[in-house]
């Protein structure tokens, strides 16, 4: 009777102290720089808004994306006077996501920005290009992150540095982001 005591209280002690050392793990285990794909995988384009945001059809409902490590001259916005390259940055991402297109869709930490935009990186499902990085590579869009959604932070300051050095896009065409059209 003692040893089967013994033996289950060994065989508790045992369980309990795996299942801490699991719970450390995942308590050490640093996610919050690593984003996780959307259980939706891929939607339809359905509409390019300007440079950094997207209408897509995901699970056969609207959803306005809002690009998320980029931000692109404004070209529509009711507030903000058409910026320098705003234009161009928009048709760049008509080109590159046409609509009916469909896209791998990636999100970082939050889901959505404090105007109920969706926030995404976009993959297009063809070629798999990564549409978010390829702006601010070619000079489209300027990097821009806000916590805790900074997964490509590194990447797309490097890109951006590279475009600017280049210079490339907007930093070849204007003083930068964010300047008004003369």
């Amino acid at each position: 009777m003692r040893f089967v005591r013994f033996v289950r209280t060994i065989a508790i002690t045992v369980v309990l102290a795996a299942a801490a050392a699991a719970i450390v793990w995942v308590l050490q285990t640093d996610t919050s720089s690593q984003p996780t794909t959307i259980e939706a995988g891929t939607a339809t384009v359905e509409w390019v808004i300007d440079g950094d945001t997207v209408d897509l059809i995901i699970d056969g409902q609207q959803e306005r994306i809002r690009l998320i490590g980029i931000d692109a001259p404004e070209s529509v916005s009711h507030e903000t006077p058409v910026q320098c390259f705003g234009q161009e940055a928009s048709l760049a991402l008509k080109g590159l996501l046409p609509v009916g297109a469909d896209v791998r869709l990636e999100r970082d930490q939050e889901t959505r920005d404090r105007f109920g935009r969706l926030l995404l990186y976009l993959y297009r499902a063809d070629d798999n290009l990564f549409v978010n990085r390829w702006l601010v590579e070619n000079g489209y869009a300027d990097a821009l992150f806000f916590e805790p959604n900074t997964a490509y932070r590194r990447e797309f300051t490097e890109l951006r540095n590279t475009a600017r050095s280049t210079p490339l896009g907007l930093w070849a065409n204007c003083d930068g982001p964010d300047q008004p059209l003369e």
